[in-house]
């Protein structure tokens, strides 16, 4: 059975209160970001401060929202995942960056996830590997739409979660061109970690992510000219946060 924490309980990583969280969550990598949202928020407030996890709490369009920093990769974002459904989060919707897998799936597009390759670290050690990683249908369809308002490009389908992102000279990792001709349209670190933890606690999730290149696409397979920062990203990037917060409250 999936544990849940008591009112009065403080969540040992995240180091937030349950009683401060809202039943909805809006998790992203950076918590330089995650404090960008939060003062998009009414009657915002920091509720804690601890390592890769700044937490925060305010609401969107009048209803109650957390908004929580996970860092990069599976094995940290796993632990704010839990706890925060171990806190009685019914509903976490992950907004980030992501490379596309397609040819068409440039910088500034905006990708919904269906659900998730499971080329992660830590969901194998949480199910079997024929367990798959899927988001909410509703959520996924929502936020298309949520997304495709903004006016810039937006694709869904299944993304690929790994735990690398610069590429090894030594061993080649995740066949990337394989998941392309599989059809895979993006790819990025921490979605089939949560769908599948959410999948655990029965609760909603989904995932909407601004696409900052295309390793297969890319010059510099070394990624040495990789650059999240330009305004074509930072808008596609504003538009998600935009569509996952709105999808989050509806």
């Amino acid at each position: 059975m999936p544990v849940r924490l008591p009112a009065d309980a403080e969540l040992p990583l995240l180091r937030a209160r349950v009683s401060d969280l809202a039943d909805r969550a809006l998790v992203v990598g950076d918590p330089g970001r995650a404090a960008r949202v939060a003062e998009r928020l009414d009657d915002m407030r920091q509720l804690a401060v601890n390592r890769e996890y700044h937490v925060y709490a305010g609401t969107w369009k009048g209803v109650p929202v957390t908004v929580a920093s996970h860092g990069v990769g599976g094995a940290g974002a796993a632990v704010c995942f839990e706890e925060l459904a171990r806190g009685g989060v019914t509903r976490i919707i992950r907004s980030g960056t992501a490379g596309g897998m397609q040819p068409e799936i440039v910088d500034g597009a905006i990708v919904v996830a269906t659900g998730a390759v499971r080329a992660d670290g830590v969901s194998h050690q949480l199910v079997p590997t024929e367990f798959p990683a899927i988001a909410t249908p509703e959520l996924t369809v929502a936020l298309k739409a949520g997304a495709a308002s903004s006016g810039l490009d937006v694709h869904s389908g299944v993304v690929l979660t790994g735990d690398m992102f610069y590429p090894s000279d030594v061993i080649t990792g995740v066949d990337l061109p394989l998941w392309q001709r599989a059809g895979v349209v993006a790819v990025e670190m921490e979605a089939a970690t949560l769908f599948v933890i959410a999948a655990l606690h029965g609760i909603e999730t989904g995932g909407v992510f601004a696409i900052d290149g295309n390793p297969l696409a890319a010059a510099d397979v070394a990624m040495g000219d990789y650059d999240p920062y330009r305004e074509i990203v930072v808008q596609a990037v504003d538009a998600a946060l935009t569509a996952a917060l709105d999808v989050l409250v509806s």
